[in-house]
């Protein structure tokens, strides 16, 4: 396993880090999602990110139970703050009060004192920037949290995020996690230019762009039972790249991987690695043998002219627009 550092943080991660989106506590059996935990270890990843929202708050008891007895102090633990959980006005969004009873029902299911990285899970156009700042910032003072980041934020809300920092000497965001792959890049434009410029690294969601990437799903057949596009929670998702013409130009990717002797997985999980501002690419998996698989990618180099050959097989079916980014408004 191969480790950057976080931003322009001290704090050093594993450039792969396993994430229990969808999986822990739904999709998967908490015995197979142990599993996988444990391969995520044996392949040498130390960063694991979770949310409270995910499966209705279960997939951190279940990271919690999955990573007890670890050394604490070889694990960067990430979560996140934002998406309802519970039925209450107040139960959602990036008020001080939900941030602090957030935080502390996160660690209570994590099993641990702390978090390394507590992120905003969107940005909340109902709460001043100022007051979910300074509340981060507290919950820094405190110990509960070591660093801060964002999630799907537009370049705007993390610039206005960093001057408010500097001017009234809150501790700084120092990531964002964003979706990016190869189909999906919308984050090229003017994310990735603020954050290279700000120190703010790229812990990056969907590197295989939910399964798309691997090449599985083939245009103008139903999905295989039991993929990601057949979940109800992932189909929706997923949705958005299992049009025809995108699935097209994946199944043209076969012969770049195979040119490489890459899987189809540890092609895209290396893409998104060439990207500098990326400090860790989010993984999931069902099996272990996937982890095992999409770890492969740690530390792998693909040259300009694969890079290019890349960007012309996809082509027009490649996202780009920063648009693309955004947080409800209002919160749900």
């Amino acid at each position: 396993m191969e480790f950057r550092h976080l931003g322009r943080s001290g704090l050093k991660v594993s450039e792969i880090s396993y994430g229990n989106w969808i999986t822990h506590g739904s999709q998967v059996e908490e015995d197979a999602a142990k599993a996988c935990v444990a391969a995520a270890l044996d392949e040498g990843i130390t960063t694991f990110d979770t949310a409270d929202v995910y499966a209705g708050t279960r997939a951190e008891e279940v990271l919690g139970r999955a990573l007890e007895g670890q050394r604490r102090e070889s694990l960067e633990i990430f979560t996140k703050v934002y998406w309802p959980t519970g039925p209450g006005v107040n139960d959602r969004g990036l008020s001080r009060k939900h941030i602090t009873e957030s935080i502390h029902g996160s660690l209570r299911r994590l099993r641990t004192d702390y978090v390394d990285l507590y992120q905003a899970h969107r940005f909340d156009y109902e709460t001043p920037l100022e007051e979910t700042l300074k509340t981060f910032d507290d919950l820094v003072r405190q110990g509960k949290v070591l660093y801060i980041g964002v999630s799907e934020w537009k370049a705007s809300q993390i610039a206005e995020a960093l001057r408010i920092a500097d001017q009234m000497g809150f501790d700084r965001l120092v990531s964002n996690q964003p979706q990016y792959s190869m189909l999906w890049r919308v984050i090229e434009g003017e994310i990735v230019p603020l954050c290279e410029q700000e120190g703010v690294g790229q812990i990056v969601w969907s590197p295989i762009a939910q399964g798309v990437l691997t090449g599985k799903y083939q245009p103008g057949q139903a999905p295989p039972e039991g993929s990601r596009a057949t979940d109800p929670t992932g189909a929706n998702m997923i949705s958005r790249f299992m049009r025809d013409d995108v699935l097209s130009a994946v199944q043209d990717l076969k012969p770049v991987a195979a040119d490489l002797g890459l899987s189809m997985a540890q092609l895209a999980v290396a893409w998104v690695l060439q990207n500098p501002n990326v400090s860790s690419a989010i993984i999931g998996a069902s099996k272990p043998e996937q982890v095992r698989d999409n770890v492969k990618a740690a530390g792998m180099k693909l040259d300009a002219d694969v890079m290019a050959r890349i960007d012309e097989t996809l082509g027009s079916v490649i996202e780009r627009d920063p648009s693309r980014t955004e947080s409800p408004n209002p919160r749900p």
